[in-house]
């Protein structure tokens, strides 16, 4: 069966690949209804794209697509929030969940290919292509990972947890929010299996370690990588450096503080001086896996792919295979020795393409009228980009406020002479931070995190509800935000 699933995905990817020029055609017999990136003068009140502005269609806004399309993306999210509530054993089920969030897709999905043309398949192409790489990107992490095993003896305590925690928030940077959460998460849950008082743990975990840690490089999560793309030179997020820490700093003394009193109020009995066996790590050959998918994201641009005559979707082809490798060399029982199963994969996978889908009419409707917001502030790109990436996807959010500021003439004399990538550095900081922080607002903020929910229920740990997780965040994170907004963006 794992290899037949495995075989299926790689099959898929090339049919897939093999559409992309179809959807390609259709979108240039149609450009004319796009509002692109590269569109020039107006003409009859309809914006003319320049050459080549197909290739940015997918962060172009259609007309016409009516916000009332925006309500089958609320009913997935309600779904996903109250469905656990009031039908929790039927919700547990992958096929219950895909019951909705497929017909909710295709239903949105149908609606643009139906009445906008070429555009709105090019559209709907452009969200299945950013499925498609948000996917394999977290499979081939999910199950390369899974081959990886730490045995011996790790006691629960808060200082080791927190330990954890400090170690993941510094290695998210450079191998990814992503690959940081899915090398860690196994770890921690089996250090606390003998505490009862952990769901703590996974929230801060994912605060840190799938979020907040990862703002250092463009590795570390999308939204930075798709403003290096754009020509944010690669060093310039070694200047974050300093919201970086105070944010970790200040959520670790604050976990340190709440797990030791959880600890205190857990029985955990110290283990015995003769079974206290030393920590080993076994499937070390994954790392290599691990960092063949890293270096793919880092070097494997779409731009470069095509300069040398290869589709874009070469990179996931490639962390396939490095998928594909980890399967034949890592030694067998190993995943079996970590409880290793689809199950949570299948669930993000489930969910998400009925997220991408029904997520079209939302980022269309922001990118249609972002500009009417009224946002010309530092604070207020960092509350409007990092409230947005709670919902939506971070990446694209990223993106629609990275254009708009650079469409923007800036008072230099308030926000500083130092232009980064045709944005004031200022103003950039603000939007990159409100993508990456704020990802940790919801479960769906960005993907680690609803990875390592699923990952900790099948451990036997039961997750706050949607809401649930929210009153964590809000809470806690919330306030150390306005902390950042007055000390870096009072302009």
């Amino acid at each position: 069966m794992t290899w037949a699933r495995i075989v299926a995905l790689f099959t898929a990817t090339i049919l897939l690949v093999a559409l992309m020029p179809a959807a390609e055609f259709l979108y240039a017999a149609d450009a004319t209804s796009v509002v692109t990136e590269g569109s020039t003068a107006l003409a009859d009140g309809v914006a003319q794209p320049e050459k080549g502005a197909a290739a940015h269609a997918g962060h172009g806004a259609i007309e016409g697509i009516s916000l009332v399309w925006i309500a089958p993306f609320v009913i997935l999210l309600l779904s996903i929030a109250v469905m656990p509530l009031v039908a929790e054993h039927w919700w547990e089920h992958n096929s219950s969940k895909a019951m909705i969030a497929v017909p909710l897709g295709l239903l949105v999905a149908g609606y643009i290919a139906a009445y906008h043309g070429g555009a709105g398949l090019y559209k709907i192409w452009h969200a299945v292509e950013e499925y498609i790489q948000f996917i394999t990107l977290l499979g081939s992490l999910y199950v390369i990972s899974g081959g990886i095993v730490f045995r011996g003896t790790i006691m629960p305590t808060p200082k080791v947890n927190t330990t954890i925690l400090a170690i993941g928030a510094g290695i998210a940077s450079f191998v990814g929010t992503t690959g940081a959460s899915m090398l860690l998460i196994r770890p921690l849950l089996r250090a606390n299996l003998m505490r009862k008082k952990i769901v703590h743990t996974v929230v801060f975990f994912i605060f840190l370690v799938s979020n907040i840690g990862g703002c250092l490089t463009p590795l570390g999560d999308p939204p930075l990588f798709l403003g290096f793309l754009r020509g944010v030179p690669f060093e310039w997020t070694f200047s974050l450096w300093k919201e970086w820490l105070l944010m970790n700093v200040v959520l670790l003394i604050i976990y340190f503080i709440w797990d030791t009193k959880k600890y205190s109020q857990d029985t955990v009995e110290p283990v015995p001086a003769d079974q206290v066996k030393p920590v080993e790590i076994a499937g070390k050959i994954n790392f290599i896996f691990l960092l063949g998918v890293i270096l793919c994201v880092a070097f494997l641009k779409p731009d470069l792919l095509r300069s040398i005559g290869l589709h874009p979707f070469c990179r996931e082809l490639a962390m396939i295979a490095m998928v594909l490798l980890s399967m034949k060399f890592t030694p067998k029982g190993l995943r079996e020795e970590n409880e290793f199963n689809y199950h949570p994969i299948t669930e993000v996978a489930v969910l998400f393409i009925g997220i991408f889908l029904t997520m079209i009419p939302a980022l269309n409707a922001l990118q249609q009228y972002g500009p009417d917001l009224g946002v010309n502030k530092a604070w207020q790109f960092f509350l409007y980009t990092g409230l947005l990436s709670s919902f939506l996807d971070n990446a694209p959010t990223y993106v629609v406020f990275f254009e708009l500021a650079g469409t923007m003439q800036w008072d230099l004399a308030i926000y500083g002479e130092i232009i980064v990538a045709g944005v004031p550095n200022l103003i950039l900081t603000a939007i990159s931070l409100g993508a990456v922080f704020m990802g940790a607002n919801t479960y769906i903020g960005n993907g680690p995190n609803f990875m390592v929910k699923a990952i900790a229920e099948q451990a036997g740990v039961k997750m706050p509800s949607f809401f649930g997780y929210m009153a964590y965040s809000f809470g806690i994170l919330m306030p150390l935000f306005i902390i950042v907004k007055f000390i870096w963006f009072q302009n």
